[in-house]
């Protein structure tokens, strides 16, 4: 089975990944393109989800919690976090486009603990990592220091000639604080739309061993091993990740063979 979930080009499903559909047992994606009044319900009995509006404007009912207008971006390629609303199982939300609006919904599963609530662009860290043609732009969208049961949610917007999620790096082991046990989706983006990306899912031992060209709107599912992304001079790139395990803790292992790359640069910022 292929780790690359194509994206299609019509209709409001962009492009959709479950526990079933990929062969393990915790994270759910799903992208959708809504007109000006188009619905997406959302809801699922077992499991919480992260509803991120990527752009336009949505109201999202989500049992007696009613948040109007939300959204502010026309791009995902604009400097600006985007606004989500966390759902917790049990509960029906609904989704209505004010405009013309995309969303993520992220899902995990999870017990039902916590209350709905609106995450706003202002609650949300946003930081720079890396140097050079290595740096990248983060968004914390759903990190660990907030509360959710399972779900661990974040965007990166990647520079044309960059790499991210670089140098390589794992987090398939349950071997907390040095590596923790997490499944994980990419939801790509790029600018202008007809670019392309490369993202290579590889293992030490090399039994898995995927290298990828992906073009706007394409999944990536990364069920163990190091999985960077190379993105080609004139186009930027974004991505949405998904993040979930047995526990809720990110902590992760870079490639041995290209650690150096670190060191180089600890030094040259020291």
């Amino acid at each position: 089975m292929s780790l690359l979930v194509k994206a299609s080009r019509e209709g409001q499903t962009i492009a959709r990944v479950t526990p079933d559909s990929a062969g393990w047992k915790h994270v759910g994606f799903a992208a959708y393109r809504l007109n000006a009044g188009d619905v997406v319900h959302v809801y699922d009995a077992d499991r919480e989800s992260c509803i991120v509006v990527l752009t336009g404007t949505v109201s999202v009912e989500a049992g007696d919690e009613h948040y109007q207008s939300i959204g502010s971006r026309d791009s995902v390629f604009e400097d600006a976090a985007p606004y989500a609303v966390y759902v917790p199982p049990k509960l029906a939300a609904i989704v209505r486009a004010e405009r013309d609006a995309e969303i993520g919904v992220a899902s995990a599963p999870a017990k039902g603990d916590l209350p709905p609530r609106l995450i706003e662009p202002s609650q949300m860290k946003r930081s720079t990592r890396g140097r050079n043609a290595n740096t990248r732009y983060v968004c914390d969208i759903l990190p660990q220091t907030e509360a959710a049961e399972s779900l661990l949610v974040v965007e990166v917007r990647t520079p044309g000639g960059h790499a991210s999620s670089y140098p390589p790096h794992k987090h398939d082991q349950d071997n907390v604080p040095v590596e923790s046990s997490l499944e994980e989706t990419y939801y790509h983006r790029l600018n202008p739309p007809q670019g392309f990306a490369f993202q290579r899912v590889y293992t030490d031992e090399r039994d898995l061993d995927e290298t990828m060209a992906v073009e706007n709107h394409d999944v990536v599912m990364v069920p163990r091993g190091y999985h960077p992304v190379v993105v080609p001079y004139g186009y930027d790139n974004y991505y949405l990740n998904v993040m979930a395990g047995s526990k809720r803790t990110w902590h992760f292992k870079n490639d041995p063979k290209h650690e150096w790359i670190v060191e180089r640069d600890s030094k040259a910022s020291s």
